[in-house]
């Protein structure tokens, strides 16, 4: 009996010992995979008639607004409505998105947010870690963080240092029908983001860069319908990084110096997978402006990223309109490019490039002729296609086109007219294709002129 009643302990026992496991393993699994649906959104402990005024915001751009401000974000309501007037605050409005749920500061245009501490006058701040995949995205940022908000507000600074709207590993943040002016950056990314939308927005007379990719690991930005003039340190500045899918479209970009600058230098992963289309780039000229200026180097200096299409654009009035140094696989196509003090075209240290189609040259009302020398230069290139450019009153250059130390190149179907000194220029080019060009000169001083001039060189098939 004895023997029987230990029997019956044990496998008692390892029972107990089985079920505990599961339970734990239970457990485990359930706080892994739904700890989240226990979380109770704070959004639900307020009415919904809840407002500014509950928590002691006044709006009359004389009191401090920061700390009620706070109150409200940190409250969890969710809805930050700001009805007209002018907020003045003096630190960061900083949203917790896993503390605080998905929140939006939202107006209709009226409210103004006058920012006078240092830092950003709206920061967000996630927890996404993983890439714009669905399945490294976690639950709670989903729930809790997807899409933060801010529309229909200006903000304004009164601090050197104070910055616009800064993110941090936020999924989904989307700005649009925003003001920013007299901030340092308008829009700064940081550290990492995934899927960013602006839209709609205007960024202005600002002491630093109007959308700053800041050194950010960030996947998929899309910057439509947006003025973004005037800025001192640059238009839309991507600067090292890991940083893919940088969409422009559609967006009148000017006065900012360099006003679209995309610099892979020094960094690991670079940025690539670019595309500028259907803006107006221009303005201001001086020394080093350019309206898009595209580094592909990677960490070592070499030629790496690309992928880049600048596309069927307004581009104009800079020292260099169009700049590509040490990338590859780039498209431009479909643009009117003039006034370009040094240069309209400019690519050096770089291969598979295919420029189609443009319209490079000067338009007389402008009357350009004495500040815009409209150079196209391809130096230490391979690798590329010329096909149906137009090129027009190239002044105090070599050539209209020139080829200066490059290897297989395809240059057809061009049209080179009025340019000082020579049409097309080969300097040292090897194993290279220039054939069904049109090179014409009927400015007047055609006895100096000459159709084509090749110097060294090997390799090549020249048919004017």
């Amino acid at each position: 009996m004895s023997q029987l009643n230990n029997t019956f302990a044990r496998w008692l026992l390892s029972r107990l010992r089985l079920v505990g496991a599961v339970l734990l393993a239970g457990i485990a699994i359930g706080w892994a995979v739904g700890a989240d649906a226990l979380w109770r959104d704070p959004a639900l402990g307020h009415k919904l008639d809840t407002t500014i005024q509950t928590f002691g915001v006044s709006r009359n751009g004389n009191d401090d607004d920061t700390a009620a401000l706070q109150r409200m974000i940190d409250s969890g309501i969710g809805s930050i409505a700001l009805p007209r007037g002018t907020y003045r605050i003096t630190q960061p409005l900083v949203i917790d998105l896993d503390k605080v749920g998905v929140t939006s500061v939202v107006g209709d245009g009226t409210p103004r947010i006058v920012m006078e501490g240092i830092g950003p006058a709206i920061k967000f701040i996630g927890t996404h870690e993983g890439s714009a995949d669905p399945k490294t995205v976690k639950d709670n940022v989903w729930r809790r963080q997807r899409m933060p908000i801010v529309e229909g507000i200006e903000i304004v600074g009164a601090n050197n240092l104070a910055d616009g709207i800064e993110a941090v590993k936020t999924m989904q943040l989307t700005i649009s029908n925003v003001v920013i002016r007299h901030v340092r950056h308008a829009v700064h990314l940081t550290q990492r983001n995934r899927n960013v939308a602006i839209v709609g927005c205007h960024f202005y007379e600002n002491r630093g860069v109007g959308v700053f990719l800041d050194d950010v690991n960030l996947h998929q930005i899309n910057i439509t319908g947006t003025h973004i003039s005037y800025n001192q340190g640059g238009g839309v500045v991507s600067y090292k990084g890991n940083t893919r899918n940088i969409q422009i479209s559609g967006c009148d970009i000017e006065g900012n110096v360099k006003n679209v600058l995309i610099d892979s230098g020094g960094t690991k992963y670079g940025t690539a997978e670019v595309a500028i289309t259907g803006c107006t780039l221009q303005h201001s000229g001086g020394s080093e402006s350019a309206n898009v200026r595209y580094i592909g180097a990677d960490s070592d200096g070499e030629r790496c990223w690309g992928l880049v299409t600048i596309a069927n654009n307004i581009i104009s009035d800079v020292e260099t309109n169009i700049d590509i140094q040490k990338a590859r696989d780039v498209v431009i196509t479909g643009n009117t490019i003039s006034s370009g003090y040094k240069y309209n075209l400019r690519v050096e240290d770089s291969a598979n490039v295919v420029v189609g189609p443009n319209a490079m040259g000067r338009n007389a009302p402008y009357k350009d002729d004495d500040t815009c020398d409209n150079s196209v230069l391809f130096r230490n290139c391979e690798d590329t296609t010329i096909n149906g450019l137009h090129v027009h009153r190239v002044l105090r250059s070599e050539a209209g086109i020139i080829l200066d130390h490059c290897r297989r190149i395809h240059l057809t179907g061009c049209t080179v007219l009025d340019c000082d000194n020579a049409g097309i220029l080969l300097n040292e080019v090897e194993d290279s294709m220039i054939s069904g060009n049109l090179l014409s000169n009927t400015s007047g001083n055609g006895d100096k002129w000459q159709a084509l001039e090749v110097v060294g060189g090997k390799g090549n098939v020249v048919v004017p």
